[in-house]
């Protein structure tokens, strides 16, 4: 297995994605990212009987999401020129790069399609990259951005198709499996899949791990269903989160390996997730934060009698009143 040389990035082929790789990646972001904590409740608050459930809490991370992760994991695993980064995304992955590349002081330029939420592009001028808003939805700001690395020389940091960012979001697991061991299951939402496709890399079959998507963007669904991934809609509440053109390559063997299933949530259950969230815990998730949780609260995935359960709430970047109202 190639060995990640993080004193000076590396240039080279990518690194395996694999359980010790992650384990170093870890050790180098470490500094830089916020180890977040977990909550278990009784299940019975939420209408799941005796099983507990785990909630862990990404959304608490810097940049409001799971993505500052797989950020710096690019810019410290890679080396980056002197144009500095560049990156498309939904919204979560460009404030996550823009966050990082401030840290870190390099340029960073970010391409956004025009469904992102306005607390995301608030947070990516916030943090002093250059901000590009264009096109219908992520495929449209990915292409600019493909455009714009050839021209400019950037280095390109992919939202999730990328070695070093399935690296990174396989750090949540590492954490997690250290948080919350006798948990057996574990709900990931899936947009992309890299932050799932991490996890699954990290476990790699030790533990049940449930892909949630939204009913109206199946990237994942549609691409295990013919073998390969496919172009799938791309819409619904969570469009700005979940909901790129088809899932990536790099994680698809990996969830045909270690991804038990995939469920789907319609975006009324999105929102009573939300709601429940708040009612709960007093915890606001956007709606792509409370994916995972839509699928147990609303039967898409049912736990066996004392089933200890994981949840992945991976993002907040939205405002009090979208998760709080009646």
């Amino acid at each position: 297995m190639q060995s990640i040389h993080v004193s000076a990035g590396c240039a080279t082929d990518p690194p395996e994605i694999d359980r010790q790789s992650i384990r170093r990646t870890y050790r180098l972001i470490q500094p830089l990212v916020r180890c977040t904590p977990t909550i278990t409740i009784d299940g019975a608050e939420c209408g799941l009987g005796s099983s507990a459930v785990i909630f862990k809490l990404e959304l608490l991370q810097h940049t409001g999401s799971f993505k500052a992760r797989g950020a710096f994991a690019n810019m410290l695993l890679r080396d980056v020129p002197r144009a500095g980064v560049v990156a498309a995304s939904g919204g979560n992955h460009g404030v996550a790069v823009a966050y990082a590349a401030r840290r870190l002081q390099k340029p960073a330029r970010i391409f956004l399609p025009n469904v992102a939420a306005p607390a995301k592009i608030q947070r990516i001028r916030e943090y002093g990259a250059e901000l590009v808003i264009t096109g219908e939805r992520y495929a449209d700001a990915l292409s600019e951005c493909q455009a714009w690395a050839a021209h400019s020389g950037a280095l390109q940091i992919h939202a999730y198709d990328q070695a070093e960012t399935l690296l990174g979001q396989g750090t949540v697991g590492l954490e997690l499996e250290e948080q919350a061991a006798p948990a057996q299951t574990l709900l990931v939402a899936v947009g992309g899949g890299g932050l799932l496709g991490g996890i699954a890399s990290w476990y790699a079959g030790r533990i049940r791990l449930i892909g949630v998507e939204p009913d109206q963007a199946p990237t994942l669904t549609s691409a295990l269903a013919a073998g390969r991934p496919v172009d799938a809609r791309a819409g619904g509440i969570a469009a700005d989160s979940l909901a790129p053109k088809r899932v990536g390559e790099l994680m698809f063997p990996i969830a045909q390996r270690h991804v038990d299933r995939v469920v789907l949530v319609s975006d009324d259950e999105i929102q009573a997730a939300q709601r429940r969230l708040w009612d709960l815990l007093r915890i606001v998730t956007e709606p792509g934060g409370a994916a995972a949780f839509a699928a147990l609260l609303a039967g898409r995935y049912r736990p066996s009698k004392g089933e200890q359960v994981s949840v992945l709430l991976c993002g907040g970047n939205t405002t009090v009143d979208v998760a709080a109202a009646p």
